[in-house]
């Protein structure tokens, strides 16, 4: 089915590995030109070469650390200034080590804090002022069944993830009589299908702790009977949903809310 996308100006945050990467080659698939931000750049140019063998219509890396408000600003502006518009922002770059929350540090909440919910921030907010201008846009983030359930060991990212739902909810109000649209996507655990091609040196999921912990059969076992589905998600699967709710075609209605894509494990 066509999307409606070909043409289209889309940033994925994080698209370097896992999730984005499948997020950024769904882009491609439907002819959208791409431009990927991360802190990877081998991995980020990498998945530029991917999205352009896929059918891009174009493909960029930019170097982009999204805690860092005027990183954000001057690769928003790289794009303004290579297209001339935005027309999808996809917040997907995110970061955790499970803990409880009496173990971690001041240290660890910044992190988590500064790339989950300020990264989302300064991206949305660095775009929106074009998307104002041009009267339409689609700004689409990855949330969390973290943040809309709570989740063990997870506490402040939760509590990161929820407040993305409601800062979307919010800006869907506001912004909507200018033509932008605002969603979120909530994946349930989603792993890499290849983790030696699918995820960068300086992606979360490349720690050798990360592999060892999801790779052991009797492990995936376990978790998947956690799932209605009874089984994991793919990055396939949340890019799909993200490209449909990005989609003005078939999303052109939705506007300020919450789609969880994780085999069940969350029924709102």
């Amino acid at each position: 089915m066509d999307l409606g996308l070909e043409d289209k100006v889309v940033i994925v945050t994080g698209g370097a590995s896992n999730i984005g990467r499948a997020i950024a080659l769904g882009f491609a698939d439907e002819k959208a030109n791409v431009a990927i931000f991360d802190i990877d750049e081998p991995q980020g140019r990498k998945v530029v070469s991917d999205c352009l063998e896929r059918g891009a219509k174009s493909a960029v890396y930019i170097k982009c650390d999204v805690s860092d408000y005027e990183q954000v600003r001057n690769a928003v502006k790289q794009v303004v200034d290579k297209y001339g518009r935005i027309d999808v922002l996809v917040n997907n770059v995110g970061w955790n080590v499970d803990q409880l929350f009496l173990e971690e540090t001041p240290e660890k909440w910044d992190k988590v804090i500064n790339i989950n919910y300020k990264g989302m921030i300064y991206c949305t907010r660095a775009v929106l002022e074009k998307m104002v201008e041009q009267k339409s846009g689609n700004i689409v983030s990855i949330g969390s069944d973290a943040g809309r359930m709570g989740e063990y060991m997870e506490g402040v990212y939760a509590g990161c993830k929820a407040a993305i739902i409601g800062l979307t909810k919010t800006l869907a109000r506001e912004v909507g009589r200018y033509g932008i649209r605002l969603n979120v996507v909530c994946p349930g655990l989603t792993l890499p299908k290849n983790w030696e091609q699918d995820v960068g040196e300086k992606s979360l999921w490349h720690s050798k702790e990360m592999q060892e912990r999801f790779v052991k059969p009797e492990v995936l076992e376990k978790i998947k009977k956690v799932y209605p589905l009874r089984k994991i998600g793919t990055p396939e699967d949340v890019a799909y949903a993200v490209l449909f709710l990005a989609s003005d075609k078939c999303a052109g209605h939705i506007t300020g809310q919450t789609l969880s894509v994780s085999g069940g494990y969350t029924m709102f």
